[in-house]
């Protein structure tokens, strides 16, 4: 079925708008919200660009609050799982996690939860749903509405494809009546279409806000060698102020983070070499103030629940246009101005994959 632009409706309902402020303190929804929440409560199937901070997340979870059964939440990063509960725990959401960091009785505990229908929201990664065992449990537990954060990485032309996320393409066989919601932050018109066919939906609600970012000052600048120096000047001139810097291979992260440590930087690594508690602990780390800098390859902050980001440099060039729009977007999430600058040199295009 071809999906539809739909024109949204335009006045608020006062029982959503009840519902928001009691829940999550907003007086009012932010541009799209009301519209998509309605969509997912009248049971449809939604395709939803947002920009990053633009509130995906309460689009799914105020639906779980307000309607029963079960809301399966597909998030790639277990590393955020649990902040992400915390948070749906904190609005009056009864919501659980099921991934590899539980110990076994936490595990049983949240088994326990689903089997007796006291969880409406429930984070799982797509590896977990890969398995039949995993899928034919949901259907015991009263699954009602599922929602695919991160929706882009199941299409191969979008810039962190995942391969573990194509097994979500089963979903609509096994579950046919259930709505399915897809959320991304970046998507040409080609991934929203790979997103579409490859989840099924049917004639889905579509919407792609707008991307500007206003909030979000750009620059770029000539890198000179490393950028290592540049990169410190920046981050003294926004002393306390967390933020990222991104560079393009682990080893370039390893001495731009080694060098910033030696400037007095309070500075982690992250990237695939890292193990994963490590990873885990450098994220949360940085979630929580405990760490002012993370030096990462592209692989870090997708999906990260951090409103103060209030910089992001680029010490060599992105993979993408889009890339580098989603990797600058984890700044000003909570709508105060951030600073982005971009350090180029020519060298750096033959390291582009």
């Amino acid at each position: 079925m071809t999906p539809l632009e739909l024109t949204p409706p335009e006045l608020t309902s006062p029982e959503l708008t009840r519902a928001l402020e009691r829940h999550f303190g907003f007086p009012s929804f932010r541009a799209n919200q009301e519209q998509i929440v309605r969509a997912i409560l009248d049971g449809r199937d939604v395709f939803a660009a947002l920009p990053t901070g633009g509130g995906k997340s309460l689009c799914y979870q105020l639906p779980a609050l307000m309607r029963d059964g079960l809301s399966v939440v597909v998030s790639p990063l277990i590393a955020l799982m649990k902040d992400q509960v915390d948070a749906a725990r904190e609005n009056g959401i009864p919501a659980a996690f099921l991934n590899s960091t539980l110990s076994a009785d936490e595990a049983k505990a949240a088994w326990r939860s689903l089997a007796g229908g006291q969880t409406r929201l429930l984070y799982v990664s797509p590896e977990r749903l890969s398995f039949p065992d995993f899928r034919a449990s949901l259907k015991g537990f009263g699954l009602s509405r599922i929602a695919v954060d991160e929706a882009h990485c199941i299409s191969e032309w979008g810039h962190e494809f995942r391969p573990d996320y194509r097994a979500l393409g089963l979903l609509r066989s096994e579950f046919p009546d259930v709505p399915i919601a897809a959320f991304t932050a970046t998507a040409t018109r080609q991934v929203q279409d790979d997103i579409v066919r490859l989840l099924g939906l049917r004639g889905p609600f579509i919407v792609r806000a707008s991307f500007d970012r206003p909030e979000i000052f750009y620059k770029v600048a000539l890198k000179e060698a490393s950028g290592d120096h540049q990169c410190l000047a920046f981050i003294r001139a926004h002393d306390g102020q967390p933020g990222i810097v991104y560079r393009s291979t682990r080893k370039a992260v390893e001495t731009t983070t080694a060098y910033l440590a030696a400037h007095g930087v309070s500075a982690a690594a992250y990237h695939a070499g890292v193990d994963d508690e490590n990873r885990r602990r450098r994220q949360e780390a940085f979630v929580r103030d405990e760490v002012t800098v993370v030096v990462a390859t592209i692989a870090f902050g997708m999906g990260i629940d951090k409103s103060n980001v209030r910089w992001v440099v680029h010490c060599d060039l992105p993979r993408s246009l889009e890339g580098y729009y989603q990797e600058t977007g984890r700044a000003a999430r909570d709508g105060d101005p951030a600073d982005t600058v971009l350090f180029y040199g020519q060298s750096d295009i033959a390291s582009i994959p």
